[in-house]
């Protein structure tokens, strides 16, 4: 897939984050990761990202992530894949490259390690993974590595294989104005934690899609809200966020992690082996489980 394929595959529909499956031990467990990619790719979604965020990219080595990426390949049929990718930046490009042999249409650039970085710095880093590579390159705009409008811009210039811009942070005023400066020269994708409760504020400002976490066990549901959020339906949108939606981010805010570790939980419950968040992550309780289950009973 070629990036500017990638680009218009990417504003073309709902994406989504697999959850990466670990057996008892902890280690990687492809067949159950395989059938839950291939299930998702069933729904409606153009490009699903292996070993991103939900994906516990932060959890895994850098030898893993090249698995990860061609297990989903192995499945997915005409969805694309995107892989995670991150650190510093030579271990970065390494994670690049390995993606990129491993099969990945694109690579998804997360916020480096733990320290911040002037503007520069982060023009370097970008600049650096998108040379290593021949497939499409998104940012990842959140945390630490926050992007001001120039240097998006300069990026573009310097960067032919820079396709999109995935924004966490949650400055809607920010982001209007790199959407208002590039114009369509990137996809742009809310990418906060239960994207859905920011989608419509995301929608107003140019960005065209987003990534839904709970896409992974209730695809259809997920789908739903999102043909309802582009036809302008609020009425079906308001319906979903009071049923599902809030409900939902009640129990995630109960504690640090669970923006994942309820979605793994999910995944559980949809009937997928994925196993346990990895540490410094940890599982809901029993008890937040049986909450999560009926939350999509209700809603199912």
């Amino acid at each position: 897939m070629t990036p500017d394929t990638l680009k218009t595959a990417l504003g073309s529909g709902l994406l989504s984050f697999p959850v990466t499956h670990f057996d008892a031990e902890g280690r990687f467990a492809p067949e159950s990761y395989k059938a839950h990619v291939e299930w998702l790719a069933g729904y409606d979604a153009p490009v699903l990202f292996a070993a991103g965020g939900t994906g516990e990219f932060f959890s895994l080595t850098p030898a893993e992530i090249g698995p990860v990426v061609a297990a989903a390949k192995e499945v997915s049929g005409e969805t694309a894949i995107v892989s995670g990718c991150g650190y510093g930046t030579e271990m970065a490009t390494e994670i690049a490259q390995s993606a990129q042999a491993a099969g990945a249409d694109g690579i998804l650039l997360i916020p480096h390690y733990l320290i911040d970085a002037p503007q520069e710095g982060l023009f370097a880093h970008v600049k650096a993974i998108c040379d290593s590579v021949d497939i499409g390159v998104m940012i990842y705009n959140r945390d630490n590595a926050q992007y001001e409008v120039d240097t998006v811009a300069r990026l573009c210039d310097a960067c032919p294989n820079l396709v999109g811009f995935k924004d966490g942070s949650g400055d809607i005023g920010r982001m209007r104005q790199i959407t208002a400066k590039i114009g369509n020269r990137l996809t742009y994708l809310g990418g906060m934690p239960t994207a859905e409760l920011f989608a419509e504020a995301y929608l107003g400002i140019g960005y065209e899609t987003y990534s839904s976490a709970v896409f992974n066990f209730v695809p259809a549901l997920a789908n739903k809200f999102y043909a309802a959020l582009r036809a302008g339906d609020r009425a079906t949108c308001e319906q979903i966020l009071n049923d599902f939606f809030y409900p939902f981010m009640e129990l995630r805010a109960r504690r640090k992690g669970y923006a994942v570790a309820a979605i793994k939980a999910g995944v559980r419950l949809a009937g997928f082996d994925a196993g346990k968040v990895r540490p410094p992550l940890d599982d809901l309780t029993p008890a937040e489980e049986d909450t999560l289950a009926k939350i999509i009973a209700a809603n199912t």
